[in-house]
């Protein structure tokens, strides 16, 4: 892997650093402030100081000097997680609004259809699921630096804010976690509506009769369609139980853009009505997974990290997850020749197609992999599928120009927001750009889920494509050199005027130097030819040692006494590392055995053998 996770991290830091922190902390950006970009803002630095122990903050006597240099900014070792700590408070003041009510509003991420179309102050103001999820993601880090940091403090006026910093973001999670309750969507449609059409086409890549299909896909779905039924009790999506058992309907499940209906109780202050569409949008769907798969780390478990109501929200979550990770992993390899997921780009029941629903959909598919016995061929089929991804998209293969391909990059891809007009003004639009970080994201994991080593060669020489494209689009020029996103770096017709930060696409490409370090940090793989090469080699290897024990080179004088020694104490250093590390393991037993040779020609020698 040719990507280097501590060397960028810390030029991003260094980056952050430098365009965040004068007086005090200094939230903005390209994309104006809101409550999604001030929390991806702050991520930028606090993703790595809590998921990379490396980076950690929260102990001042630990942290390296690269770390501190990078940091300069913000002070030494013990005024970096004091003024951090200030900047989380101000974020978490700043989203609550004067009924104690944490605020999760879209803000300057909403855009409308046409530059004329005037956007209402109420609509600018509306809950969006993204918000829900980067949330989670944040409080969860500003907990656990809490906790860890407050072990090291005396001085009461700071454990006291402590406390209550800590206080508002255990306050916020439980309200994100509400939200995304309240945002889970089931929609349940006839066969032969277009939605019952368009999933039916989806499915059905050996084009056979539509009533068979459609029998083996509600049987596919059973268990899932009887889980939707009967534990979906609390939350939006609730409510299509009974809808389900109807054999004429099929169903689609997932997060919308927001609330679709109030029905969580949980003390977080007056919940906002629901207006968001009864229906799941893809990517929406996808960052909720994304941050409820946190809620389960073993980090946050670790450290107890959520509280008696948090976790009962947790557990109604987690299960909304394994239901919708199931139902798009069923839909997505449905049948026995192409999969769904292979059909190019995936369509949507309510008809868009883009290739980036392909990449979001292939993330659920290995998010179910996870759980379910994968072949090989399973995954080689998935990385394939990144493959052309990314030379459709044109990351990997070079663009003519211009390019509608491009276009998912830079301005990147809209879709509307159904049921935002409906307290006044236009439909809301949403604009996701984000195809290349995350597609680096899906390629990294898919490396360290496989076992075979050809696919995991594939997808790290795939990664290092990708990355190498990510560094094109770094802003070269100006106070935020060194940050994201400059597309005209890679696609030279692009328009050049950017010179400020694009938090949203920074802390994504954070987000895939994280799960880099992850992959390197990981035990190599470990073929089954290499393991029993290695074994045999050390049978060899033990078998030589004990002949010579046997026939006394250990009373041949002190210096062939100690060369024995150390030949043993190599031998169960290569025993200890033969069933992780077993490329090594032969290695060391090929000195290993050189050395028992010429101690054994010696001996040899000495008694007038020459063989």
């Amino acid at each position: 892997m040719q990507i280097k996770p501590r060397q960028q991290l810390l030029e991003i830091w260094r980056a952050t650093a430098r365009v965040s922190y004068g007086d005090g902390w200094m939230p903005g950006g390209r994309d104006g402030s809101n409550s999604i970009s001030d929390a991806e803002q702050l991520l930028c630095i606090m993703a790595p100081a809590t998921e990379m122990p490396i980076f950690r903050l929260d102990q001042p006597d630990t942290v390296t000097d690269d770390v501190l240099e990078a940091l300069g900014p913000l002070g030494d070792n013990l005024q970096i997680p004091q003024r951090l700590l200030r900047a989380l408070g101000e974020y978490l003041n700043r989203y609550t609004g004067p009924d104690g009510r944490p605020i999760f509003s879209g803000g300057t991420y909403f855009s409308s259809e046409g530059p004329r179309e005037k956007i209402e102050p109420e609509q600018l103001d509306l809950d969006v699921v993204d918000s829900f999820s980067i949330s989670v993601t944040l409080t969860l880090a500003i907990i656990g630096f809490t906790k860890v940091f407050r072990q090291v403090v005396t001085r009461a006026a700071l454990v006291r804010q402590i406390d209550e910093v800590e206080q508002m973001a255990n306050r916020r999670l439980t309200a994100a976690m509400t939200g995304l309750l309240d945002s889970f969507a089931v929609n349940v449609f006839t066969t032969d509506s277009s939605l019952g059409r368009e999933l039916i086409r989806t499915v059905n890549q050996e084009r056979r009769p539509s009533h068979i299909v459609v029998e083996e896909l509600r049987r596919a779905l059973r268990e899932i369609q009887a889980r939707l039924r009967d534990d979906v009790i609390m939350g939006s999506g609730s409510a299509e139980g009974s809808e389900l058992d109807n054999p004429n309907r099929l169903f689609e499940c997932g997060w919308s853009w927001g609330v679709v209906r109030n029905e969580t109780s949980a003390d977080v202050g007056e919940q906002r009505d629901g207006v968001a569409q009864n229906a799941p949008y893809l990517y929406f769907t996808a960052v909720a997974l994304d941050a409820i798969q946190q809620l389960s780390s073993e980090r946050i478990r670790l450290l107890g990290l959520l509280d008696l109501e948090q976790a009962r929200l947790a557990q109604a979550l987690q299960l909304r997850f394994e239901l919708t990770r199931s139902y798009w992993a069923t839909i997505a390899t449905f049948g026995s020749g192409r999969w769904p997921l292979e059909d190019f780009p995936w369509r949507t029941t309510d008809g868009i197609e883009f290739d980036y629903f392909t990449l979001l959909v292939s993330g659920m598919v290995m998010q179910n992999m996870t759980t379910m016995r994968t072949t090989g061929a399973e995954m080689s089929r998935v990385a394939a599928v990144l493959e052309e991804l990314a030379n459709r998209a044109r990351i990997t293969h070079r663009s003519t120009e211009p390019e509608p391909a491009v276009g998912v990059h830079s301005p990147g891809l809209h879709f509307p927001l159904e049921g935002s007009d409906a307290a006044g003004g236009p439909p809301l639009h949403w604009t996701v750009a984000d195809i290349s970080p995350t597609l680096l994201k899906r390629t990294l994991n898919l490396a360290n889920m496989t076992t075979d080593g050809a696919t995991r060669s594939r997808m790290l020489e795939l990664s290092d494509a990708i990355w190498e494209h990510l560094g094109m689009r770094v802003i070269r020029h100006g106070r935020d050199r060194g940050l994201w996103d400059f597309a005209a770096g890679a696609y030279v017709y692009l328009p050049q005027e950017v010179d400020q930060a694009s938090w949203y696409y920074t802390k994504r490409v954070v987000d895939c130097l994280v799960t880099a370090a992850t992959v390197i940090n990981e035990p190599p793989l470990s073929s089954e030819l290499l393991l029993q090469i290695a074994a045999d080699l050390l049978a060899e290897a033990d078998h030589m040692y004990d002949r010579e024990l046997l026939n006394g080179t250990t009373t041949r004088g002190a210096t062939l006494r100690a060369e024995l020694e150390r030949i043993g104490t190599e031998l169960r250093r290569a025993r200890a590392m033969h069933g992780q590390r077993p490329g090594a393991a032969v290695a060391v037993v090929e000195e290993v055995l050189r050395k028992l040779d010429r101690l054994s020609a010696a001996r040899r020698a000495d008694s007038g053998y020459l063989l």
